[in-house]
């Protein structure tokens, strides 16, 4: 029998706009509400970007912290905050969202083309990220866009820089990357360590592919604006709410039933 589902909200990111969709939540405010919303719908980790008072990127802790605090305040969700950051951001400050005070970060274990730009990887920017989890007992989310990432991952399990179980996140179909096709999927996943909890997102067309595998096939789900911002062909999400909403229908679907909080920090072995 599958575990719980557990979903994933990512519901900023970095790059998008409000000109790109203006259901983005970029003020504290609207991420705060966002994140609250998203929870009472199902949804247990809420992935976090945080944007300065002209909304663009920060990694600023304080601004990160405040964010947190104030979610936690109000209901009892996994925060996950990225250390991707923006494209181009300095190590520094990738490192100090680590001072937010979450209960996760991503780790992303290689680097990828990001349309015209790069996301930039090296294996001495996901050793700092990945040594900075650890000493802080932060859970990593490992972040795997294609093949290879998940051979970073057996390297990083015998330098001992990260500890199983290992929960894992198979992103696929953005610009440059491997492609959101169940067969790359399956691929990646006979790769993946033994006991290990993972969850599927696809960017695009390909996130409702990959989320519905997942949830068929026992794994867990990553859904958001910052990976998908349409609930159908050219039909704009109104908030991330509605895509959550469409996870719920398919977990539905296929009796899978939503993991409580409880049990999301259970799987995830998380304490909070």
């Amino acid at each position: 029998m599958s575990d719980p589902l557990i979903i994933t909200v990512a519901g900023i990111g970095a790059e998008l706009t409000k000109e790109n969709t203006p259901y983005l939540p970029v003020t504290p405010d609207e991420i705060v509400e966002e994140a609250i919303r998203v929870f009472n719908l199902g949804a247990r980790i809420f992935h976090l970007h945080v944007r300065d008072d002209q909304g663009k990127p920060t990694c600023d802790p304080q601004r990160i912290k405040s964010i947190i605090d104030r979610i936690r305040q109000k209901v009892p969700m996994i925060l996950q905050v990225s250390t991707g950051g923006a494209i181009g951001d300095a190590l520094e400050d990738r490192l100090n969202t680590l001072e937010a005070g979450s209960e996760m970060g991503s780790l992303t274990l290689g680097s990828v083309n990001f349309g015209n730009d790069v996301f930039l990887n090296t294996v001495p920017i996901i050793t700092a990220l990945a040594q900075k989890m650890l000493d802080k007992k932060i859970k990593p989310e490992l972040e795997i866009f294609d093949t290879a990432m998940m051979e970073e991952a057996q390297i990083l399990l015998k330098k001992r820089l990260i500890k199983s179980p290992l929960h894992i996140n198979i992103i696929l179909g953005g610009p440059g990357w491997l492609s959101a096709t169940v067969e790359n999927l399956e691929f990646i996943l006979k790769k993946m360590p033994a006991g290990s909890s993972w969850s599927a997102s696809g960017v695009g067309r390909g996130q409702l592919t990959m989320i519905e595998y997942a949830i068929i096939h026992g794994g867990h789900v990553r859904t958001g604006l910052e990976d998908n911002i349409y609930r159908s062909k050219g039909v704009l999400a109104k908030g991330n709410a509605e895509l959550v909403g469409q996870v719920v229908e398919l977990a539905r679907k296929h009796k899978r039933k939503i993991a409580t909080p409880d049990e999301a920090q259970k799987i995830l072995g998380i304490k909070m």
